[in-house]
């Protein structure tokens, strides 16, 4: 993937979008509406990964197939919300090595606090996907690519369901190298951090917390 920001208009993704706006959407039909949205946007974060072919035989004849190369995809969940993309990509790669990172944002400052972090082994091998339902600040998202680089991660893309022009700028400015694919760009931040108009707090919705 080359370009840093990729938005997925497909018209799929922007009615199951519009739905989980909806403040009258339950907790189990937003939690079903990510599991499907998640898929979708996964075909566009996985659209460029590395290929090779393998000789197998079909019932008519030998052929040298597709496949994809390299080890299996790393992918990592930021908790708690990220979990829902993560449910669905796993969907479409079961055998993807899963991580997680553990951040809270801390209402005063709105900056990361790290609290858990267990990711796959041999990350400079894998092509790794980060989910996070929300790029609000994207401070949190940028300390999660930190710590990723760290682990020896190197070819690292992030998917999200909604981005704020604030969190664009502040991963494009921390790792300009990471390419984003979200379902939407909406308009502003709110003095709490929160993404306008947005869907509200992803993690509270999908869990049915306050």
């Amino acid at each position: 993937m080359t370009s840093h920001l990729t938005v997925v208009t497909h018209p799929l993704v922007q009615h199951k979008l519009t739905l989980m706006r909806d403040k009258a959407t339950s907790t189990k039909s937003f939690r079903q509406l990510l599991r499907e949205i998640s898929h979708l946007l996964a075909y566009e974060v996985t659209r460029a990964l590395p290929m090779t072919t393998t000789r197998i035989e079909t019932p008519l004849c030998e052929m040298d197939a597709p496949t994809i190369e390299g080890k299996k995809l790393a992918l990592i969940s930021i908790l708690r919300a990220g979990n829902g993309l993560l449910d669905g990509i796993l969907e479409l790669i079961p055998a993807a090595r899963v991580g997680f990172v553990g951040l809270y944002r801390d209402p005063e400052t709105l900056k990361p606090v790290q609290y858990y972090y267990k990711v796959p082994s041999e990350l400079e091998d894998r092509v790794t996907i980060v989910v996070d339902p929300m790029l609000a600040t994207g401070n949190s998202s940028a300390a999660a690519v930190d710590l990723l680089k760290a682990s020896g991660a190197r070819d690292i893309r992030f998917m999200c369901l909604l981005a704020a022009p604030e969190g664009i700028a502040r991963m494009k400015e921390a790792h300009p190298d990471v390419p984003i694919v979200t379902a939407a760009v909406d308009s502003h931040l709110n003095d709490h951090g929160y993404i306008v108009p947005g869907l509200g707090d992803a993690g509270d919705r999908m869990y049915g917390t306050k």
